[in-house]
């Protein structure tokens, strides 16, 4: 008769000493555990709502409310001084694209020579209060010079049919680099500058340059430049009406039109003053 081996015992706990607890459900510990998270998670979620509705409770400044303030300030935004007023001094302008702003004031140039080719004298204007920015002048007398002020020996100076910024060293070149100052041919708001010989200067391929006007829209904008507040006290820059952004700087001493640059050299480069004619 053929041995045959024993099963061995199934679920025979009481060999080894261990008994199965059945006080108890399968699974109770975590029934349990998913409970208290649960609840952990209720409680986390109210307190969330609570301290939303606490801070939508603080009050908030409403729609119709009056904006800050031109004493304060914000971060990022650069604030200038006034300028002095030494002299002959800048013309007011309007807010242009470029974000630089100057604000208007009540002088008026006196009439000139070419006053009547760009439509007769300036009227007077009622001060325009501008929080932002520093307040400037129109020129008190109509012949004025255009100093640099990185090269301060150097004024702006027709040289053949450009714009240069050269030292004034003869007669002859105190009168090219001396202007009357009249309100813009393309708005009125801005300014453009006659010569002595009845052109005046206009950018072309973004050059400054002296040409006759020719009657043209175009010319009326290339020659019309609105003045903003400037980095340096007394002085300011001038952006073009039809190319918005773009500033008059002199590089390589020749006056041209560049677009804003945030760096100390094109704010020294696109800074000029007004002063008493040189011829």
């Amino acid at each position: 008769m053929p041995e045959t081996t024993p099963e061995p015992p199934r679920n025979q706990p009481w060999e080894n000493g261990w008994v199965p607890d059945t006080s108890r459900a399968p699974g109770t510990r975590r029934l349990w555990l998913a409970g208290a998270l649960a609840l952990a998670t209720i409680v986390a979620c109210a307190m969330a709502i609570a301290v939303m509705d606490k801070d939508s409770d603080r009050p908030s400044r409403a729609s119709g409310a009056p904006s800050p303030s031109g004493a304060e300030t914000f971060p990022g935004l650069i604030s200038f001084a006034t300028p002095s007023r030494n002299g002959v001094t800048a013309p007011a302008g309007k807010t242009g694209e470029s974000g630089l702003s100057s604000a208007r004031t009540s002088a008026s140039p006196a009439p000139g020579p070419h006053d009547s080719a760009a439509g007769g004298t300036e009227p007077s204007q009622s001060p325009t209060s501008h929080a932002s920015s520093p307040s400037h002048s129109k020129p008190s007398a109509t012949y004025v010079s255009m100093q640099s002020v990185n090269y301060p020996g150097r004024y702006w100076h027709v040289s053949g049919d450009y714009v240069k910024l050269d030292p004034v060293t003869s007669a002859a070149a105190r009168q090219d680099a001396t202007f009357t100052v009249v309100k813009g041919l393309a708005d009125s708001s801005c300014y453009s500058f006659a010569t002595s010989d009845g052109t005046y200067l206009r950018h072309r391929n973004f050059l400054l340059r002296s040409e006759r006007n020719d009657g043209s829209s175009l010319f009326k904008q290339d020659a019309t430049f609105c003045p903003r507040a400037s980095a340096y006290s007394g002085a300011v820059m001038l952006e073009s009406v039809n190319y918005p952004g773009r500033f008059l700087r002199h590089q390589n001493f020749q006056l041209k039109l560049d677009p804003f640059q945030n760096s100390s050299l094109y704010l020294a480069d696109s800074a000029f003053r007004f002063v008493a004619g040189l011829a």
